[in-house]
């Protein structure tokens, strides 16, 4: 009898596509946080978190009285012919639910170390709160975000309880890896249950280990990479009118100057400060 690889493109499929969804569900969430002084944000904050300290079949029964027939979501979709529980959808969302707070809390652990001198900085210059976003927040918040995405990805690859209650275990549909491997111990397949647990832990660690040799050698290029060229330098000033000078003071003027020219999106960055001084005996 040949080997059913279904259960693995079932959670891969699905693991991917909650991830996509928990990626800019959780960033969003998290910028949003971040910048919100609404009350009850404490109330908010642990419905978020929520799904990361529930038991997994507290939280199945409850998207079940969500989604099922009689729920306010089951009974919308009703209405277009539509139903969620024992279905694929019903894996994606489960998976998406159970790895939201992991993604939500990393990126938002990753947006709160950064400067806000930065932040103020780009509003200063006239950058939009999006391009604030995208081009000062994001960037400097990547491992976090990375971090997060992995997590996320590893987290709805395994979901099993929540999964279980409302998409079912039918095979060759919702029946994910987790689940092949409890159903083939509960039959005392023990052989099919060990192939499932190596594949899985395959790909688990074969997705973290490049993603440490990703982060190290971004960490690599960053230390090796040159300072940006700012033209910081010492000049003999024109010539001042000779006046008389202290005994102790040098002839010379010298002064401190610094140019720095760096093309925007939106307009040119030019910079000249000179910080030149004087030592005259008047």
């Amino acid at each position: 009898m040949a080997f059913d690889f279904s259960p693995l493109w079932i959670s891969l499929k699905t693991a991917a596509l909650a991830t996509a969804i928990t990626f800019f569900m959780g960033i969003a969430a998290a910028r949003w946080m971040l910048g919100t002084r609404i009350k009850g944000k404490a109330i908010i904050e642990g419905f978020f978190i929520a799904p990361l300290v529930l038991p997994p079949t507290v939280l199945g029964f409850l998207l079940l009285l969500l989604f099922g027939r009689n729920g306010p979501v089951g009974q919308f979709l009703l209405q277009f012919g539509l139903t969620v529980i024992f279905s694929w959808p019903a894996t994606v969302i489960t998976a998406t639910v159970v790895a939201f707070p992991l993604m939500y809390k990393t990126a938002l652990a990753a947006f709160e170390q950064i400067d806000p001198n930065l932040l103020h900085a780009a509003r200063t210059l006239g950058a939009s709160e999006w391009t604030v976003f995208w081009r000062v927040m994001v960037p400097l918040a990547y491992p976090g975000i990375v971090a997060g995405t992995i997590l996320a990805f590893t987290r709805g690859l395994g979901e099993f309880g929540a999964t279980l209650m409302l998409a079912g275990n039918i095979p060759g549909q919702t029946q994910t890896v987790p689940m092949a491997i409890y159903f083939a111990v509960e039959a005392g397949d023990m052989k099919q249950a060990s192939i499932w647990v190596l594949i899985i832990l395959g790909i688990s660690l074969s997705v973290l280990a490049g993603v440490n040799y990703w982060s190290a050698s971004g960490r690599r290029l960053a230390f090796g990479a040159p300072a940006p060229a700012i033209a910081l330098t010492e000049k003999q000033p024109p010539a001042a009118p000779l006046m008389p000078y202290k005994h102790d003071c040098p002839p010379s003027e010298i002064g401190l100057f610094a140019d720095i020219e760096k093309p925007l999106s939106s307009f040119p960055l030019d910079v000249e400060l000179n910080s030149g001084g004087r030592c005259w005996d008047f």
